[in-house]
C-alpha cells in the first residue's frame, strides 16, 4: 500500500518533468529497486519513462539509500547529499540514467498547492512550513549540541584528560621502579654470598 503511494507521488514529480521521463523511457521494461532502511521499494520503467508497479523479480539496478536520507532532505541537505551516500549496483547505463533522474527530479509543492488554496495562500504555506522545518532543524541541532556538551562535563562518559595523563604518568613512574628494584634483585643474585662465621 505505501509502496503505491510512493510510486503515484514519484509519478507525480515525472509528470511536471518532460526531461526526466525522456532519460527513462530507453528503459522501458527494465526493474529497478530502491531500498531506504528497511522499506523496498520494487518498481519498473513504462514505455512513457514513468514507474509501474511490479511483482516480484530480480532488478537490472538496485539503489540502497542511507538510513537517515530522509532526515537529511528534511533538514535541506539536499539530494545531491544523500545521493552521494546512496550504494549503486547492476547495469551502468540504467543505474546512472535513474540515479541523475532521482537526483535533479524536483517538487514545486507551491504549484501543487495553488491549485487547491491559490497562489498567495500557498505561497506563504510554503514559506511558512519552510521555516517550521528550518527552526526544527536548528532545535535538532541544538539539542545535539547540548547533550553532547552534558555529557562532556556534567556526566563524563570517560576519563577527562587531564586524570588520563596523571595515570599514564603514574604507570610510567611505576614501571621505572619496577626496572630498578629488578636490576637490584639481579645484582643480588649475582653477588657472592658471605657465609655466617
Amino acid at each position: 500500500m505505501l509502496d503505491l503511494a510512493v510510486l503515484q507521488a514519484l509519478n507525480h514529480l515525472l509528470a511536471a518533468a518532460p526531461w526526466a521521463r525522456a532519460k527513462l523511457a530507453p528503459f522501458a521494461g527494465k526493474r529497478a529497486r530502491l531500498v531506504l532502511g528497511s522499506f523496498p521499494l520494487a518498481f519498473r520503467i513504462a514505455p512513457d519513462g514513468s514507474f509501474e508497479s511490479l511483482g516480484t523479480g530480480e532488478p537490472a539496478v538496485e539503489i540502497v539509500l542511507p538510513a537517515g536520507a530522509p532526515l537529511a532532505l528534511l533538514q535541506g541537505q539536499g539530494r545531491e547529499t544523500m545521493m552521494r551516500g546512496a550504494r549503486i549496483a547492476g547495469a551502468a547505463d540504467f543505474a546512472e540514467a535513474l540515479g541523475s533522474v532521482l537526483r535533479k527530479l524536483d517538487w514545486d509543492a507551491e504549484e501543487d498547492l495553488s491549485r487547491v488554496v491559490g497562489d498567495i495562500a500557498a505561497h506563504r504555506i510554503v514559506k511558512t512550513a519552510g521555516g517550521f522545518a528550518a527552526a526544527q532543524a536548528e532545535a535538532a541541532r541544538r539539542l545535539a549540541d547540548n547533550f553532547a556538551e552534558y555529557l562532556r562535563y556534567e556526566r563524563p562518559a570517560g576519563v577527562d584528560q587531564a586524570a588520563m595523563a596523571a595515570f599514564a604518568g603514574e604507570v610510567g613512574s611505576l614501571k621505572q621502579e619496577t626496572i630498578a628494584l629488578e636490576r637490584r634483585l639481579a645484582a643480588l643474585e649475582k653477588s657472592p654470598r658471605r657465609n655466617p662465621v
